[in-house]
């Protein structure tokens, strides 16, 4: 046994899941098969200059027909768990009326190849492709979208609520809000600024929405949450930088947690949210089985110059080694994330980490294999993190690597390599990585050491 994989598992309680995570858009291709309608992806990757790379998700991985391949990777990974999204406009092309059944039926066969392989499925019911007749009606600046959101959602619990273990109904609500609504990067690209915030109260109202859909249809599966959470660090020791830091708090984590949690919104922001508020902070409030969180880096903020639209700039965190987005690498943010939401929230039920992982441009040598040292050093960095929070009182039941196999890294298309598993994306060949293997090691480690 290596010394990282002895390292990675230790810490780590008993019960302990291990998963890995991936998104519809970003790996199912299919763009129009069996009836699916076009999203807001299909809309924003068509229009010249949104992706880097000039790509869509048209293709992906073609995960969508060639998932049996994948659930054999996923069988060799050993993991507990896979997390997937369901793409709405699959199950449901215009976002509305009756389920489109080829659509669904792809989902409820992925599931029950899943659990033949004994790996629990993990399902989000949202990973940002809104059926693009939902945006043209207003997207998630309506409440109308929050309301047809919880009609998806039992309608799929319907389907899959006997069989599903976990479920995120809406994934990283605050990087649709600001990155998507707020600003230009992300579909479907408003550039609102703070007239984005009623974004914020749909999403939420959705979750609400849909986890009172998955408890009336008594789902036997777990019910939690998948969402951005980033330390936010000032970039100097200025009062003014420390303020904003504070506030870039608020904006990215606060908002989208202390209603989920505490049943209600940070004072700062409370009243730009669309009404009514009461009503509506009750069903986002329902108590979850875990809450599902996300973390790659911390932010780093100073103060922004007089007069600018908004009170904060983002900047380099220094002084940490990099990935290859140029996200620097700090593990001890993870531990300080975990502890920080354990003081933060009292009651906060089990968490279970949804996504963590880095890119790396690593491609098969010679001999045809992808030597990835630097990602399975960061994977066994942030576990270890993982046990340094459990170690100081945080209850975290689990940890899904991001991702399963490379991928389409949305306005960074095929640049941006997260997988385990290597893709070429001209023969969609799948290689699974040196990390791949470490990974099922760590999972096989784990089991023997508490068995």
């Amino acid at each position: 046994m290596s010394s990282t994989v002895q390292r990675a598992v230790g810490g780590l309680p008993p019960g302990f899941l291990f998963g890995t995570s991936t998104a519809s858009y970003q790996i199912e291709g299919a763009a129009t098969a069996d009836g699916k309608g076009p999203s807001i992806w299909d809309t924003f990757t068509a229009e010249p200059g949104r992706i880097v790379d000039g790509s869509t998700g048209d293709v992906a991985c073609d995960h969508y027909h060639r998932w049996s391949e994948d659930l054999e990777l996923i069988r060799r990974l050993g993991a507990d768990g896979y997390r997937f999204s369901i793409a709405w406009p699959r199950v449901q092309p215009s976002g509305s009326g009756p389920v489109n059944e080829a659509g669904l039926a792809f989902y409820d066969r992925l599931v029950d190849g899943l659990l033949e392989a004994g790996v629990q499925p993990m399902a989000t019911l949202y990973h940002w492709d809104l059926p693009q007749a939902l945006e043209d009606g207003g997207g998630w600046l309506s409440r109308d979208t929050a309301l047809r959101f919880g009609e998806y959602a039992a309608l799929v619990a319907d389907r899959l609520g006997d069989r599903v273990a976990h479920w995120c109904p809406v994934n990283e609500p605050n990087v649709v809000t600001m990155n998507g609504y707020a600003l230009t990067d992300l579909a479907p690209a408003r550039g609102l600024l703070f007239d984005a915030l009623p974004v914020a109260h749909h999403l939420l109202l959705g979750h609400g929405l849909a986890v009172q859909a998955l408890r009336a249809a008594s789902v036997s599966g777990q019910i939690g949450t998948a969402t951005n959470h980033q330390p936010a660090w000032p970039l100097s020791g200025s009062e003014a930088d420390a303020a904003a830091a504070a506030f870039v708090d608020t904006l990215w984590n606060r908002l989208f947690a202390d209603p989920v949690l505490l049943g209600r919104y940070p004072d700062e922001l409370a009243a730009a949210m669309p009404g009514p508020v009461a009503e509506d902070l009750a069903l986002i409030s329902q108590p979850l089985d875990f809450y599902g969180l996300n973390y790659y880096n911390p932010i780093g903020v100073r103060a922004a110059p007089e007069g600018s639209p908004v009170p904060f700039e983002n900047g380099e965190v220094g002084g940490y080694p990099t990935t290859g987005f140029g996200w620097p690498i700090v593990p001890a943010g993870l531990t300080e994330l975990l502890t920080d939401f354990t003081a933060r929230y009292p009651g906060l039920p089990p968490i279970i980490l949804t996504e963590n992982g880095c890119s790396f441009d690593t491609g098969p040598d010679d001999d045809g294999v992808v030597d990835d040292q630097a990602r399975i050093d960061y994977l066994d960095a942030h576990l270890r993190a993982v046990a340094d929070a459990i170690a100081a009182g945080a209850d975290v039941r689990g940890y899904y690597c991001w991702s399963l196999m490379d991928n389409f890294e949305w306005a960074d298309g095929y640049t941006q390599r997260f997988g385990l598993v290597h893709v070429d994306f001209d023969t969609l060949v799948r290689t699974p990585k040196r990390s791949f293997d470490w990974y099922a090691d760590v999972v096989r480690a784990y089991r023997a050491g508490t068995a």
